[in-house]
């Protein structure tokens, strides 16, 4: 992530965790991370991982787009890159996303919040995903919708693969 987009992410994120009254310590204890990796994420330094952004999302109570989207190019790690297309405004809430997936990747995604869904439709390559021991195997045009409330997987082989992610946020809790 480029020095601008982690500045802005960790305004953004000091922002949010300061609206709800929160110390450092506190959010980070919650998170599962260390209150100095927070620290230096605020103040846009560090390189965080997308599942320590996702951790953060989920204690804030917000959705991944929600902490992301001041951020315009997109994030990545470990052969993964994701950009936020688009928010939805209403209940349950909506995130869109580009993704796309390295040859010979194995992403494996923390669970999300209560409730929540996954719709990823691939564009080129091939893709496997889906929860762990269940997982099902995407051609060009095929989509799959799955429970992401439990850790889940996305796997490549020789190609790299793009597809469109879809999030729906469950509705239990308290998230827009």
């Amino acid at each position: 992530m480029d020095k601008l987009s982690l500045s802005t992410l960790g305004q953004h994120l000091q922002s949010l965790r300061l609206e709800r009254g929160w110390s450092l310590s506190q959010l980070a204890n919650e998170a599962g991370i260390a209150k100095s990796n927070l620290c230096r994420l605020e103040q846009g330094n560090g390189n965080p991982t997308l599942d320590t952004i996702w951790r953060l999302a989920v204690q804030l109570n917000v959705p991944f787009g929600t902490l992301v989207a001041p951020i315009t190019v997109p994030l990545g790690e470990d052969g993964v890159q994701v950009r936020l297309i688009d928010q939805g405004k209403d209940a349950p809430q909506v995130d869109a996303y580009w993704m796309r997936c390295a040859p010979n990747t194995i992403r494996n995604a923390e669970a999300h919040t209560k409730g929540t869904r996954e719709s990823l439709t691939l564009i080129s390559g091939w893709l496997e995903a889906g929860p762990e021991g269940a997982t099902t195997q995407l051609r060009p045009g095929d989509t799959i919708t799955f429970a992401a409330d439990q850790p889940h997987l996305y796997r490549t082989q020789e190609a790299e693969a793009t597809l469109m992610m879809t999030i729906t946020y469950g509705t239990e809790g308290n998230l827009p």
